[in-house]
């Protein structure tokens, strides 16, 4: 009997099982889940748990009833409502579109012109004469105008100039770091255009650091004036051990870390890190010698075949070929621009800055999100930023002027020290009736890729336009005067 019944139920057991297969559910189904999970339905005082949703619907074959209906309301994804923003593999392939496009078009420049990167060639662009070196001589002798600065300074804090002759030695210091290095590069034919390029840009620096130095010195001579009229006593003793307060400011050691800071702007006391990071300083220094060889390689291999090439176009005033030659010489222009940036604001600055433990690693902001003109030229630069908000740009609105002339104002200050460093005078200028376009006619991501497009186009047209004016002075003027 016992075995009957033992037979009996494990026939019982096989029809339910073939019936849950073939059925797709039902009571003997539902007695055996119940069995499997015991703590479940057992005497209806359990919650009954929801199964978790599937996403593929098609697999749950025990749910007839959501058979009836595979809809429902939603938007496709490309379109703004669904609110769908996982683009990842579209950028992925929009990479490897242009690593293979570019990959195309080194090769064909391999196969045209063969291997051109010769790094004694580089030498060459430095120096002329190996035993006449006059740009290195034009930074050494940078020093005098920087210890002048010092000296009218200590004079002043001592009240033995007045403050109407410290800006009048100010004025002359300042106008003769701008016109000397220019006359020596004008003058002095040994000098290379390279060369003449990086000493007007260290005398520009220069200068904007030392009108600094001498804006804050007076701010505090001004405030001294103050808390002496206004008795406000003496700093704490903690305070004073901690800071560094006017005049004690005033010596050697202050000047020249100012001088070769990663900064424009003068305090009495920067921010300092406490310590230097050793594998993040020879991180940065790897990166400076790749990038540097990279951009050499760059230059020689890429872009001096394109501008040479592009010379006999401007000279018959072949627009449609200009175009061509203009089109082709943005793409590794931009791309170098791309590695300038960050071999100078992130690996130089920041290797000057750990040397220094110089607290304030702010160099560059986002400006690849930029949506205006006005937006990128505010963030790619942050320490010239910082400098003409702080020394032009608040001074003039202080003094009652206008925003919009005081952007003007600060747009065309950017205009003449780019001028006298790296000859960008014509092209600085044009931003602003463009920053004013952009900004009017074109939002959000439209204005994003309008400023891209400006980056990427306007940078060439300057290029081509200074290389072919270089070009005519240099070697068509004195083969038409023969």
């Amino acid at each position: 009997m016992g075995d009957r019944n033992g037979t009996s139920g494990s026939r019982r057991r096989r029809t339910a099982s073939r019936l849950s297969v073939q059925g797709g559910g039902g009571p003997v189904a539902a007695e055996e889940e119940a069995q499997d999970h015991p703590d479940v339905g057992a005497g209806g005082d359990a919650p009954t748990p929801t199964p978790a949703p599937d996403k593929d619907r098609d697999t749950n074959v025990g749910s007839g009833h959501l058979e009836l209906r595979c809809h429902r309301l939603q938007e496709s994804l490309f379109s703004s409502d669904s609110g769908f923003s996982n683009y990842r593999g579209i950028l992925n392939w929009c990479v490897v579109m242009l690593i293979l496009s570019n990959a195309r078009l080194f090769l064909e420049n391999l196969i045209k012109y063969g291997i051109l990167v010769d790094p004694i060639q580089v030498v060459s662009l430095f120096l002329k004469d190996p035993y006449s070196w006059p740009a290195p001589c034009l930074v050494i002798v940078a020093n005098i105008f920087a210890v002048a600065a010092f000296q009218i300074e200590k004079l002043l804090s001592v009240d033995a100039l007045t403050e109407q002759v410290g800006l009048l030695l100010h004025v002359a210091n300042l106008a003769t770091i701008l016109c000397f290095p220019a006359a020596v590069a004008l003058l002095v034919k040994s000098i290379t255009p390279v060369g003449s390029v990086l000493a007007l840009l260290s005398y520009s620096i220069l200068f904007l650091k030392l009108f600094s130095y001498r804006d804050v010195n007076l701010w505090c001579r001004q405030r001294r004036v103050k808390m002496k009229a206004a008795s406000s006593g003496k700093v704490s003793g903690a305070a004073a051990q901690q800071t560094v307060s006017y005049p004690d400011n005033l010596t050697y050691r202050d000047l020249y870390y100012f001088i070769f800071a990663p900064t424009l702007c003068y305090e009495l006391n920067f921010p300092r890190s406490p310590r230097i990071r050793k594998r993040f300083l020879l991180r940065r220094i790897l990166e400076m010698l790749f990038f540097t060889q990279l951009q050499v390689g760059l230059i020689q291999q890429w872009m001096v075949p394109t501008i040479q090439n592009s010379m006999k176009p401007f000279k018959d005033m072949d627009y449609s070929r200009i175009i061509e030659r203009l089109l082709k010489l943005a793409v590794p222009n931009h791309l170098i621009w791309l590695i300038f940036f960050y071999w100078l604001f992130h690996s130089c600055l920041n290797a000057v800055a750990e040397l220094m433990q110089f607290g304030d690693r702010e160099f560059y902001r986002d400006w690849w999100n930029s949506e205006s003109v006005t937006y990128f030229w505010q963030n790619w630069n942050i320490p010239v930023h910082k400098w003409c908000s702080r020394h032009f740009y608040k001074p003039m609105l202080r003094r009652g002027s206008n925003r919009w002339i005081a952007r003007t104002g600060v747009f065309l200050v950017s205009a003449f020290f780019h001028e006298v460093s790296a000859f960008c005078f014509t092209h600085l200028p044009s931003l602003v009736p463009l920053a004013w376009i952009v900004g009017r006619f074109f939002q959000g991501n439209y204005g994003n890729a309008a400023v891209w497009v400006t980056l990427i186009i306007g940078q060439p047209v300057a290029v081509l336009m200074y290389v072919h004016d270089y070009y005519v002075l240099n070697y068509e003027a004195p083969t038409s005067g023969a």
